[in-house]
């Protein structure tokens, strides 16, 4: 027996539980293999969540196959069957920023968040996201960002209220059609000749968390138009206007320009990685600004612009 490749894709979109707490169920297809219960599946599959987790949503009714029916301890395993369930984190810090709601209309929420704030739920935190913090403090369960920045990263992200409403939006995205503008504090570089336009191509790194830039194998897949705002002794203010969205773009493209982006800690050499339950230090953000977002609303033509109200150290 093999796995449907379709299966996930198949899997309905409407979860059978409900948002709790700005978060929505989380959902995962349970693989082919040998495993006597679905609790067994899922406790090889997710070895970072213990058994006694497991456990305890499912005596609490908290984990759901995609009919909306129970699954319990001791239900047989089926291949291909779509899983709903709350992930949740057992012991969350805060993150001591607050974020800052720009513009709301009947489809669109556009917010300037801080520093370290992710967007969306992911590795340690889900409570403290944009995303949660929004729909719990706006009463909106239907909120979805039309577009991401890195959590390291400050200032504007647009986020769609109706899910009908969603791909119009985020085609612009797709199709090049929004006028994004970053902020960025690097290393000064007299040799420099700015303005300039640069293009790489990247490919994704060894590690997996990070971006690097490939020579002589193929066209150029990223471009970055450059600017200096300010000379600030050692350092500069730039302005930096991506045409791709390639992941990492504009702190791969600055460190390969020698103007690395100040306390980046993946470019151009990657720190080590805190432990998960060491102490968060707060006093050397990304000094990296997703100043505006600019483009024409599909939904209402209006023209759009966004500025943040934050400003780099």
């Amino acid at each position: 027996m093999t796995a449907d490749p379709k299966a996930k894709n198949r899997m309905s979109n409407v979860a059978p539980l409900a948002t709790r707490g700005g978060v929505g169920p989380s959902r995962t297809v349970l693989p082919v293999g040998s495993w006597k219960t679905i609790f067994d599946c899922l406790v090889e599959v997710f070895p970072n969540v213990a058994a006694s987790v497991w456990k305890r949503r499912m005596s609490l009714g908290e984990v759901i196959d995609e009919r909306g029916v129970a699954v319990t301890e001791h239900r047989i395993h089926e291949a291909n069957l779509g899983i709903f369930y709350y992930r949740s984190i057992e012991i969350e810090d805060r993150i001591p920023f607050e974020e800052h709601v720009l513009f709301q209309d009947d489809h669109l929420v556009v917010a300037d968040k801080p520093h370290f704030l992710p967007v969306i739920p992911s590795g340690r935190f889900v409570q403290e996201t944009l995303l949660v913090r929004l729909k719990n403090r706006l009463a909106i369960d239907s909120l979805v960002p039309i577009h991401r920045i890195d959590s390291g990263t400050a200032g504007i992200v647009v986020f769609c209220i109706q899910d009908s409403k969603r791909d119009a939006y985020q085609a612009l995205f797709r199709q090049r059609e929004v006028e994004k503008c970053y902020e960025a504090v690097g290393l000064a570089n007299a040799s420099l000749k700015l303005p300039m336009t640069y293009e790489s191509q990247m490919v994704q790194d060894e590690h997996f968390m990070r971006m690097r830039e490939e020579t002589g194998r193929g066209a150029p897949n990223s471009l970055t138009h450059i600017d200096l705002i300010e000379a600030r002794g050692e350092h500069a203010l730039y302005r930096l206007r991506p045409v791709t969205g390639r992941k990492h773009q504009l702190r791969v493209h600055c460190a390969a320009l020698g103007i690395p982006i100040l306390n980046d800690p993946m470019y151009p050499i990657m720190q080590p990685k805190p432990a998960d339950d060491a102490p968060r230090n707060y006093s050397k953000p990304l000094q990296l600004l997703a100043r505006s977002v600019e483009f024409r609303d599909p939904i209402t033509g209006a023209a759009r612009k966004f500025v943040s109200k934050r400003h780099l150290s």
